[in-house]
């Protein structure tokens, strides 16, 4: 996968989760454990910290659409990247935390005339394909709380 999907895929998810009342803290946070693809918080119906691990697969994949790669070490690395981002942002450390995964479908659209820029998209819904370049993503599933 290229390092444009993975932008595309988190700029999806990032759009949908501000449609679902959540504010992006940090997209593509980098520490010495990896990175951490998405920090959103939300406030309603009560504030969270939500780790956001972003998975975009094609058709044909050979790991359950990205979730066979988040496997313990990967969780432990989040894990890690996680209490790394709470004690370099110590006025988040308070806040409940979880880890969500979100799958994004992506298929690579040929001849396709320039599309309309993610910014221009009225709503990003579950299951529903967005043309994004010269790629068609969809957020496949949103998997809240998936390492409990």
């Amino acid at each position: 996968m290229s390092q444009q999907i993975g932008q595309l895929a988190e700029t999806l998810v990032a759009n949908w989760l501000k449609q679902q009342n959540w504010q992006i803290l940090a997209q593509r946070w980098h520490c010495r454990w990896g990175e951490l693809d998405l920090v959103a918080f939300t406030e309603t119906p009560q504030p969270w910290l939500a780790f956001v691990e972003v998975k975009a697969r094609s058709s044909g994949n050979w790991d359950a659409d990205g979730l066979l790669a988040i496997t313990p070490a990967k969780q432990e690395k989040l894990l890690r990247a996680a209490q790394l981002f709470l004690s370099t942002y110590p006025e988040q450390a308070e806040l409940p935390c979880r880890f969500d995964v979100a799958i994004v479908h992506y298929q690579q659209v040929y001849d396709q005339p320039q599309s309309t820029p993610m910014a221009l998209f009225p709503t990003v819904e579950l299951g529903q394909p967005l043309p994004m370049g010269q790629y068609c993503l969809m957020l496949q599933d949103y998997i809240v709380a998936a390492f409990d």
